[in-house]
């Protein structure tokens, strides 16, 4: 089978996308495609394949794997670049936009320069902190009902203070004096898969310039450390408001490997994400379930 296919990225966070009302796969077959695209020696190379589906509940639905064939529940750079597949290609013909994942409708905010999407706003919805839903293992915890704010966790024979923030999938924030210098492939997969997190997690690594300036590199759950992280970015802005280093309704400029996302975690509860998305490349497929 030929399948059409538009490489797509968010500050580097790069996926392979597929409008699958046209190209169907059987859903048993999607981990093995999913992870022979994503393969950067022999396949596209990605950090994850995105189906874009019809929706009962919204305009689209974005269907994400991380690049090991396992299922996500939500990415923030993947959701824009949704956003602007459907716009650019003519699915899509306003400047607004509902796309669900996992079940949850997100709202998106296009800006549109010469007939094609550049950046996009996306209202994140509100962040999960109750360590049951985001989800920790609550019998490690003190207070199994409170929030998990700077909770100590151990990697690699270090201590680590961890915060916990779900934005439809779960995180854990760390805070650092020098993110460029970290061992991040060392001491990620350690965190990722630590017990605490029933689910495995996202990890943060962030380094803070100022209240309105960060640095942050991310260890991705079944992917490993990509240039960017939308669900991160903001994820760590919500933490950050907790620990006392942001402000509420302010806008907090994340530098990532791969750009700057813009979060704001406004006084409505909502967090909201604006950032690029960018087509690299496309192309035509072959695979044989």
């Amino acid at each position: 089978m030929q399948i059409e296919f538009t490489k797509m990225h968010g500050c580097g966070n790069d996926y392979v996308y597929i409008d699958g009302s046209r190209f169907h796969i059987d859903s048993f077959s999607k981990p093995q495609f999913v992870r022979s695209v994503s393969d950067r020696h022999f396949g596209i190379g990605s950090d994850g394949v995105i189906f874009i589906n019809p929706s009962d509940i919204a305009d689209f639905e974005m269907e994400m794997y991380n690049a090991d064939g396992s299922r996500s529940e939500m990415c923030g750079n993947g959701i824009r670049c949704v956003a602007k597949y459907v716009y650019d290609k003519g699915l899509w013909d306003e400047d607004e936009v509902d796309i669900e994942s996992f079940g949850k409708v997100k709202h998106i905010i296009l800006f549109i320069k010469d007939d094609e999407v550049k950046t996009a706003r996306v209202d994140m919805g509100e962040p999960i902190l109750n360590p049951v839903m985001i989800p920790v293992n609550t019998s490690m915890l003190d207070d199994p009902t409170g929030n998990v704010i700077m909770k100590p966790i151990l990697a690699g024979g270090k201590e680590y203070k961890i915060t916990c923030v779900s934005m439809g999938n779960p995180h854990g924030i760390i805070y650092v004096d020098d993110v460029d210098n970290l061992e991040i492939e060392k001491v990620g997969p350690i965190l990722e898969n630590d017990p605490f997190f029933p689910k495995r997690a996202n990890i943060e690594f962030v380094q803070n310039l100022d209240k309105t300036h960060v640095k942050m590199r991310v260890w991705e759950r079944g992917t490993g450390e990509t240039m960017a992280c939308g669900t991160g970015c903001s994820a760590l802005t919500v933490a950050g408001v907790l620990n006392g280093f942001y402000e509420r309704n302010t806008d907090v400029n994340i530098e990532v490997l791969g750009g700057v996302i813009k979060v704001n975690y406004a006084k409505d509860g909502h967090v909201y994400m604006t950032g690029p998305a960018e087509i690299s490349f496309e192309g035509v497929l072959e695979w044989q379930e």
